[in-house]
């Protein structure tokens, strides 16, 4: 249970760093007072009633006034985790890269089944141990 709750607090700690990183837009079309679309990460569809920009200014009975207004949220991405690489001091490289270095070199030779043990001749048996202590199996 208690490995499937820290995998589970994993993954919701990895999309909070993704969202935190991600800038999006919403989008949203309004016709008069009504909401007519909403849109995420691209523009809102409009409803067809704006109005019209006209290269002659002459006829200024065609004019009219737009109802539709367009709103847009804008959520920007947060940028100190990509620049907090480049304030790295010299001494703090030097410590990543020797860590690095020997971590990777830790595991190196453990395949060897080496035994202290293997070297020493054992000590020769002068008595009888069960004999001295006086213990027999009956």
């Amino acid at each position: 249970m208690k490995e499937f709750s820290h995998k589970i607090l994993a993954i919701l700690m990895s999309f909070v760093v993704l969202f935190s990183t991600t800038s999006f837009a919403i989008t949203k079309h309004y016709c008069g007072d009504t909401l007519v679309d909403t849109a995420i990460f691209e523009k809102a569809t409009s409803c067809g009633m704006e109005v019209q920009n006209t290269s002659s200014l002459s006829d200024c009975s065609s004019l009219k006034i737009d109802c539709c207004s367009d709103q847009q949220i804008v959520k920007n991405a947060q940028d100190e985790l990509q620049s907090s690489v480049d304030k790295i001091s010299f001494e703090q490289k030097v410590f990543i890269a020797s860590f690095i270095y020997s971590y990777i070199n830790l595991f190196e030779g453990l395949d060897k089944n080496v035994s202290s043990f293997e070297e020493y001749v054992p000590p020769i048996v002068t008595n009888q141990i069960y004999k001295i202590d006086e213990s027999y199996l009956i």
